[in-house]
Formats: C-alpha cells, structure tokens, sequence
C-alpha cells in the first residue's frame, strides 16, 4: 500500500504541474507542434474583430477553381460603401492560426533521487463584369435593387436588396455570378429580415495587376447590433460536413455561440510519447470522435487568451500593426510610445471549430461578447520518464510506477481518438516507452500495490 501512497504523490506532482495557474505552464514544458487548419481539406477560416455594434469581418478565401468563377455572396445587416470593404494579407489570417492552434508540449521528469526543479529541455517543431454592374445601379429587376457597385483591389464588389429570393437568384445568374443552384429556399430568411447582400466576383483585369497567384482575403466593416456569421449559404449543394474556424477578436473577453452549445475540445491530457510524430492525425482524430460523441451539433473553443501572452507560445503573439490588418480598431488611442511592436493586452482572441451540416446546423451563428477572460487552450502531453540509474527507495518505487502510466496513457488516447489500444501499445513497444515485458512489470506493480 505504502507503493500505491508513493504513485498517488508522484501522481499530485503532476496534475499540480498541469493544472495550475497558467503562468507555470511554460516552468513545466516546451511545445512541440501545432494543429493548425492545413490538417484539413477545407477549412474556412473567418476573423471578427468586434467591440460595442462595430464588427470587422475578414473572411479568408479557400477557393480552388478559375479564378473567373469565383462569386460570393454575404448576407449583411446594412448598405456597405467602398471605404468600408478592403483585401486583406493571407498572412494574418495564417499567423492567428499559429497562434491559437491546439499544441502539443513536452515535460521532463527529474532524477526522483534528486529531488530538484522539474527538468526542461527546449524541442524544435515538427517541423465581372463591372461596366454591366455600374449600368444596373440603382436599377431595379425581379425585385433586386443595386444598392452600391464599385470595384476593390482585384473585386467586383455589388450590395444588393431585394424582396424575393427567387428574383435574386434569377439577378445573380443573369449576371455572371455563377452560384449554386438550389440557392432560393436559403437565401429567402435573409429577405425576410430585410439583410442586403454583399456580393463579390473577380475582375481578371485588376487580378492579373496584382501579380498574387492566389485571392486575397475579403474585409468589410458595418456598424449593427446584430452579432452574427451567416453558415446557411455555405450550405448549397455540400456534400459532406464542413469544417469553420472562427477567431473572435474583443477588447472585453470569451466571444460565445448563443445559439448552440459550445464545449471545450478536450485538453490537458497526458497521451504516449509516438504521438510526437503522428500529432496531426491523432488531433483529427480526436476532434472526430468528440465531435460524433457530442452528436454532431456543438462548437468546439480551442484557444481564449489574452492577445499579449501565450504559454506556451506556439507562435509569437500579433504586433499591433498585425492586430490592425486583422481588423482591431480599438488600439488607435493607445500612445504612440509603444510602437508598432506592441501586443495589446486589450485584445483577447477566441478560437471556435464549427463542423456542420445543414441538417445539425439549421441557423446562422449567433454570438455575444462576454467579460470571462478566462484562459484556455488545447493541450496534449508528453510526459519523458526520467531513465538514468537510481540507487534510492524513491527513484526504485518511481521506476515501478511507470508501467501504470503508461497504460494510462494509452487507454486515454484510445479514448479519446476511439483507435485500437493493441496498435496504440504496439507502438509505444516500438517507440521505446515499454518493453516488450512490459505486462509483467505492471503485473508486478498491482501485486506490490
């Protein structure tokens, strides 16, 4: 029994080095590697940066077809004008990315001889027509009314209005925006709720200028009190579920969906050191099996934190001048001391993962600024057992315990991943982190216990 006291105290040590403050985590582990969106085939990504009824919002462009078939069409609740729409840098978007992406981390276990400070060592990581536009302004045809047309960097941008949706399918075919058919029966809520339409499409002239090979990100900024992202229309003629990562922006706290439940993805547990090289298909894997198990009609928050600090940091936290390419208007009254350099601490990200479907997700996002600045990431362990020689009680007792958790480890990551534990052992033989005895040794263990 005295066994069993001295692996439950290890075992404290542990889940105190874990737990606690975050401002110990970085004292405890380094991190290794990150799940950022290229894990998936298509992931839309989306920045809203939002404080008060003023929202910015970026929406990156995934679009793999001719450039000249691009069209996209945004519900908004007001007349957008040409100074309230800009093309924004992809690196932006991919530096949030890095920044708020669930992270792998690593932990040492010190000489349990030599009681001292928890031992670190540093790892690298894983390595349109516009003429045809200008003419219809202000015309009115199957009921659609063009509220605005100009043109934005490469964009052909029209806002419309219209009073059915049949006619504003009928407009946007007749010319040339090519999207999907079955496009009236989700277009007609946003008629009803008297939304215009931000409608864009690449002008190949102003394209071939720019000398991008890839479109650049859209972003509009409106003043409502509506605080929302339109999903439904993303929605025409899918096939399969979608993935959306959403990062909220806020001088206040955590942004939440009102209108479904948003969970955290799971976080914080400790998983078998061969998962270093496979993180990316264990974080899928993962993020399926939750999300099946939660039934397939959640949101999942993978990162809040204060834009100032990270711990660990998987990227280096945005400058102010990225902060502002991302949208955050609220930073211009800070003194000019501070430079370009400088992360606010007046801006806190969230980090939401929305897989839907038409059938689990039958509304738009709806959210709501809140003043929780509590932080959270998602977070995997490797915790390294100490394997130099002891010549104590304790490092003798310490030795024993290893067997126990590593089985723990490994019937947690079948958990949480639904994988075979028989694989997931074979693999930790392999790795190294069990001998091929190993079944003795923890055999052994029980009995001491």
């Amino acid at each position: 029994m005295k066994h069993l006291k001295f692996f439950i105290s290890l075992l404290l040590i542990f889940v105190a080095c874990l737990w606690f403050a975050p401002t110990a985590w970085a004292f405890c582990g380094f991190y290794v590697a990150k799940a950022d969106t290229k894990l998936y085939n298509k992931a839309s990504q989306v920045v809203i940066a939002r404080n008060g009824d003023r929202t910015v919002l970026t929406m990156a462009n995934d679009y793999q077809g001719n450039v000249k078939d691009f069209a996209v069409v945004v519900p908004v609740p007001t007349v957008l004008l040409k100074d309230q729409v800009h093309v924004s840098e992809p690196k932006m978007i991919e530096r949030l990315d890095a920044f708020s992406a669930p992270r792998l981390v690593e932990y040492f276990d010190s000489n349990p001889c030599t009681p001292t400070e928890w031992m670190e060592k540093p790892a690298s990581a894983p390595t349109a027509r516009k003429a045809d536009a200008q003419r219809s302004r202000g015309a009115s045809s199957n009921g659609v009314t063009v509220l605005a047309s100009f043109n934005v960097g490469e964009y052909d941008i029209v806002i419309l209005s219209a009073r059915e949706s049949g006619g504003l399918e009928t407009w946007l075919n007749r010319n040339g925006y090519k999207i999907p058919r079955g496009a009236k029966q989700l277009l007609q809520p946003y008629i009803r709720s008297s939304m215009k339409f931000f409608v864009a499409k690449v002008n190949l002239d102003k394209f071939a200028e720019t000398g991008y090979q890839f479109l650049r990100p859209l972003q509009i900024y409106y003043q409502s009190p509506k605080f929302m992202l339109p999903i439904r229309l993303g929605m025409i003629n899918a096939t399969k579920e979608q993935d959306l990562i959403v990062y909220v922006l806020s001088p206040k706290g955590q942004a939440e969906i009102t209108n479904y439940r948003t969970v955290k993805i799971p976080s914080n547990t400790n998983i078998p050191l061969f998962v270093k090289d496979e993180f990316g298909d264990f974080y899928k894997s993962m993020f399926k099996t939750t999300y099946t198990r939660e039934d397939r009609k959640v949101a999942f928050l993978e990162y809040a934190w204060d834009m100032s600090t990270c711990d660990p940091c998987s990227a280096e936290p945005l400058t102010r001048e990225e902060l502002k390419q991302a949208g955050v208007f609220w930073q211009d009254d800070l003194p000019s001391r501070f430079g370009r350099s400088f992360p606010s601490s007046n801006v806190f990200i969230t980090r939401l993962h929305v897989r839907y479907t038409r059938d689990k997700f039958p509304e738009d996002l709806m959210f709501q600024e809140t003043s929780n600045r509590e932080s959270f990431q998602g977070r995997y362990i490797l915790q390294y057992p100490f394997t130099g020689s002891v010549n104590c009680q304790a490092g003798r007792e310490y030795k024993r315990s290893l067997p126990s958790r590593f089985e723990g480890e490994a019937q947690t990551l079948a958990q949480l991943t639904n994988w075979n534990i028989q694989d997931i052992r074979q693999k930790m033989r392999l790795r190294g982190q069990v001998s091929a005895n190993w079944w003795q040794t923890l055999l052994e263990w029980l009995r001491l216990s």
